[in-house]
């Protein structure tokens, strides 16, 4: 017995499935029936020849397939998650008994369910199956109804892994409203499948403002002229734009003398900004200065300071100070101050030579607004120096989180963090905090104001549990280690633990899609790229480095200079002792 021919999907100009065609008048092929149903499982007896050379021509029932189990008043759809033969045949004679484990994952209504005379699928079940009751093979019409289902905006980005013919969907709405994590090994896939995710949605809404969060500098190639690459040479972001939280993660020590230091860094930044906002009133006009006048300035207020007031303040409360209290936390502030200001690396934060009001045109950069046909911006951190890339990554994702606060939810924007686990993990010390806290916010509330977060990483298990929960969807790709097999076990949706199985069984580009994102969890292949999309390290590859000319000793004194002139870390710690 062979299955029946499949008819062809229906399809849109770009192959995007539109809406599954009416059921075909042949009947499903038939494999089994039920013998027995508990809660969400399901067990039947597979239907076969009796004789065994006969068996090749039953159709093949395999760990995955999709099976549906007729009921009164519906199709039930099951997922086989595993067959066994507890009798196995003996001397030849055909005695051996099939069994078919399913998990129960929704219905398909008949004729007209959906009100358009076309059969639709929904999650859960009302009419559980029965003892007898018939277990068949979907067919394609079935795959279509199930996995691409019509009237709800959804973006291709892949086929499915029992029908390559059949498109694999996913929900905008529900993928972008409800979070969403890419997981997976190093060289699984994970940048790929991201890259589809986003290149389809733009298709689909080419005014989106997406901002990717570059900690290995390989996206900015993957969209072309897309993308606003921003890197540290040419970008400023101002130290005054961060909050008091943020500016202590970045300048205070972590040791005894850090309540001190905390305390004295707070009295100097709302000195200086004070100052500079009555320096600015003299400046203004009649209307500005009234403005200026009527705004409350705290330590948390997003208006610029100089630095050297900061610093001009604490001199002053030196000069001030007894010799019975401690003056250490003084010192240490102003040499870690002074030490940044003229450190390179931080050229970013403490590079410009005149303070200015710049907040407006570094939104504007930062998330595209207006996009200008570019709705992507690409930040790289790759060069961002370890001990302040927290802090960096804090002040972009509070800022994108204000601004949707304060837009009132009109500018909707998508947050992509790469290798989450690095800033974000489940155990850290008090330098995370800002960062945990500010893709916290946007995790627990960024769909009522229109900001969605999309996390990729190699180690769920090593990521805030918290942030991780909000993740309504999990796009899994290859996982080898346990632990992390385990976090995406526990965030299973609909009881399907047993695809978690497969996880080390995928191969690159393939993954398990669970959650709100998908109509029902499936297992997928990923749309290939073109080469020039694909994601790839905008660095120099170390063979290109290998065949250059060898360093000379000139070259080596020029490095050593370069890095004399930013290794100025100990300086902090002996203006202390």
């Amino acid at each position: 017995m062979s299955p029946p021919a499949q008819p062809p999907l229906a399809q849109d100009q770009d192959d995007g499935f539109i809406s599954p065609p009416a059921a075909p008048a042949a009947a499903h092929v038939r494999i089994g029936h039920i013998v027995s149903v508990s809660g969400s499982h399901a067990v039947a007896v597979l239907e076969r020849a009796e004789e065994a050379s006969a068996r090749k021509a039953d159709p093949r029932v395999q760990v995955g397939g999709v099976v549906r189990v007729q009921t009164p008043g519906a199709a039930v759809v099951g997922i086989i998650s595993a067959i066994s033969a507890p009798m196995p045949e003996m001397g030849g004679k055909a005695i051996d008994i099939g069994l078919v484990e399913l998990n129960l994952t929704g219905e398909i209504f008949g004729s007209g369910g959906g009100g358009d005379g076309q059969p639709t699928f929904r999650r859960g079940v009302t009419s559980l199956p029965s003892l007898g009751d018939p277990v068949a093979l979907v067919d394609r019409a079935d795959l279509g109804c199930i996995f691409a289902p019509s009237g709800r905006p959804s973006i291709r980005i892949g086929s499915l892994y029992q029908d390559a013919g059949v498109p694999a969907r996913l929900m905008v709405d529900d993928l972008l409203q409800k979070h969403f994590i890419v997981v997976g090994s190093t060289g699984s896939g994970k940048s790929s499948a991201l890259t589809c995710i986003l290149r389809r949605m733009l298709e689909a809404r080419p005014t989106s403002h997406i901002v990717i969060l570059d900690v290995h500098n390989e996206y900015a190639g993957a969209f072309g002229a897309l993308v606003e690459r921003i890197t540290l040479d040419d970008f400023n972001l101002p130290l005054w734009m961060l909050n008091f939280r943020e500016l202590c993660a970045a300048l205070t020590s972590n040791d005894a003398y850090q309540e001190e230091e905390v305390e004295i860094l707070g009295d100097g930044v709302l000195f200086a900004k004070k100052r500079y906002a009555e320096a600015a009133v003299g400046r203004s006009s009649l209307l500005a200065r009234r403005l200026t006048e009527n705004m409350v300035i705290t330590v948390d207020t997003p208006a610029p300071f100089r630095v050297s007031d900061v610093i001009a303040y604490i001199q002053d409360e030196l000069g001030k100070l007894e010799r019975t209290r401690k003056i250490t936390p003084y010192r240490r502030l102003k040499a870690r101050l002074e030490t940044l200001a003229v450190d390179r690396r931080y050229n970013f934060m403490f590079g410009s030579l005149t303070v200015e009001d710049t907040m407006t045109d570094v939104l504007g950069r930062l998330f595209r607004i207006p996009n200008d046909g570019r709705p992507i911006s690409v930040i790289d951190l790759s060069t961002v120096p370890h001990e302040i890339l927290d802090v960096v990554i804090s002040v972009v994702s509070r800022l994108a989180f204000e601004l949707a606060v304060w837009s009132q939810g009109t500018l909707p924007m998508l947050i992509i963090c790469e290798e989450a686990h690095r800033y974000a993990p489940a155990q850290g010390d008090d330098a995370f905090v800002p960062t945990r806290m500010a893709l916290g916010r946007i995790a627990k509330e960024g769909r009522k104001y229109g900001i969605s977060l999309g996390l990729v990483t190699q180690r769920p298990s090593e990521l805030d549990t918290t942030i991780l929960s909000q993740c309504s969807t999990a796009i899994a790709l290859r996982l080898s280690s346990e632990r992390d097999q385990q976090v995406i076990r526990g965030s299973a949706y609909e009881g399907l633990v047993d695809l978690i199985d497969f996880l080390p069984l995928l191969a690159d580009r393939e993954a398990i899609i669970l959650g709100q994102a998908a109509a029902m969890p499936m297992r997928v292949r990923i749309d290939d790229l073109p080469r020039a999309d694909l994601p790839h390290n905008m660095s120099q590859r170390y063979a290109e480095k290998a065949e250059q000319a060898p360093m000379d000793r000139p070259a080596l004194d020029a490095i050593v200079s370069r890095w004399r002139m930013t290794g100025r870390e100990r300086l902090v710690d002996l203006a202390g002792d």
